[in-house]
């Protein structure tokens, strides 16, 4: 491969997924190293004056301040991008950086956003809190009502915002439909795809216009770092988007970049192998549990959608087992799934949503979203998993499931 190919899209679009998550994004130096180089940089020098304010006018494309742009983030940016489907992509400092910048680019004052009731806790407080503070009108619904997202638009609606599968309860969105419902009436789709990926489900391909990650999860996969992505077009990105980040500076730092450009290399070996993990231990403990949710499971109520929209199912599944005395037991008796409310670990991880990731949302808020007292969210990694079937049949006995 030579220095510049993994920036060349007449070349790298051709790639099949594995081989545009190593190689996609590579830019090599004059040293020609093998593992792409990390730039820790604020700024920039130049031989002249002129060739300064050709850059700040944008009439050369070279760098100019680490905020807009850096060579290890730009390579991290062009990987997410390509293998998102993407025309282009904005790396930011975390996930909740990532749907912050995605919908407050676009937003003003008077404008309405309809959005999934099932998110995670953060993304809900968005909606319930944050945007109403800037006079923008918000909208919750049940989103496996196909019906409802219609019948939530009004004269000023200007974006539908989701998550598929949602955070914690797996609830499935039905791409296509509602990405054609948006489109219809000229709405911007904003999709959270942190449980999923691009290995596991590409939103665009189901006419998303917007897609936002927490890079934290499944792309660094090791929980090493906070990152975040949101892709788009050209247009959106650079005349919408990049405006906004500019000036108000919700940037991944290089090395963070260069981890999560590393995280990637393994990304589609890593979620494909812990979806199928998740698949078998769900199955394993499905028949002694009140209630599990997994979009891999038949059990679940959009099993068939999820199959058509994902690759895989992704490695995560949450678990009603009746009230929290008996989640804090289950957890407690854990001895090798570790208590974190982290996901996309390559190590399985276990939390009590409502007094973690949800804890800061009204009762009412958690009630509407099915994050009951006994609901456990669990991250499936890549152990053994006989050994995990082993640690969570010693966990449900001593919970008494």
């Amino acid at each position: 491969m030579k220095k510049t190919t993994g920036m060349d899209r007449s070349i790298t679009g051709k790639w099949r997924p594995a081989t545009q998550a190593v190689r996609g994004g590579t830019w090599r130096s004059e040293h020609g190293e093998t593992s792409e180089a990390l730039f820790l940089t604020s700024g920039y020098t130049y031989d002249d004056a002129q060739t300064v304010a050709d850059r700040f006018a944008g009439e050369d494309a070279g760098m100019t301040y680490s905020r807009l742009q850096n060579p290890t983030v730009a390579m991290l940016e062009e990987r997410i991008a390509l293998m998102e489907g993407a025309e282009a992509c904005r790396a930011q400092a975390s996930g909740m950086a990532a749907m912050t910048t995605a919908l407050l680019c676009q937003l003003s004052a008077g404008d309405h956003v309809v959005g999934a009731r099932a998110a995670f806790g953060s993304c809900r407080w968005l909606l319930d809190h944050l945007l109403p503070r800037f006079g923008i009108e918000t909208s919750v619904i049940d989103s496996a009502d196909n019906d409802a997202w219609e019948a939530a638009i009004r004269p000023n609606t200007k974006v539908f915002f989701f998550e598929t599968p949602a955070n914690p309860t797996l609830d499935v969105v039905d791409l296509a439909h509602v990405c054609g419902v948006a489109k219809a009436h000229g709405i911007v789709t904003v999709v959270d795809n942190a449980f999923a990926t691009s290995a596991l489900q590409r939103p665009m391909d189901f006419g998303a216009d917007v897609v936002a990650y927490s890079a934290t999860k499944l792309m660094d996969g090791q929980g090493r770092v906070l990152a975040g992505a949101v892709c788009g077009s050209r247009e959106f990105i650079d005349e919408v988007l990049l405006p906004f980040q500019r000036n108000t500076g919700p940037n991944i730092s290089p090395f963070n970049a260069w981890v999560v450009h590393k995280g990637i290399e393994t990304l589609d070996l890593r979620a494909r192998q812990q979806s199928a993990n998740a698949v078998a231990l769900g199955s394993f403990i499905e028949h002694r549990l009140p209630r599990i949710l997994h979009p891999g499971l038949p059990s679940h109520p959009r099993h068939d959608l999820a199959r058509e929209q994902m690759v895989a199912t992704g490695p995560i599944f949450a678990m009603d087992v009746g009230d929290r005395a008996t989640a804090f037991r289950l957890l407690d008796a854990l001895e090798l799934v570790d208590i974190s409310n982290n996901i996309g670990d390559a190590r399985s991880l276990m939390c009590h949503p409502a007094s973690t990731t949800h804890a800061g949302m009204t009762q009412e808020a958690r009630d509407e979203m099915g994050v009951t007292e006994g609901l456990l969210r669990i991250n499936v990694g890549l152990e053994d998993v006989e050994d995990l079937k082993e640690d969570l049949d010693r966990a449900l006995a001593a919970a008494g499931l």
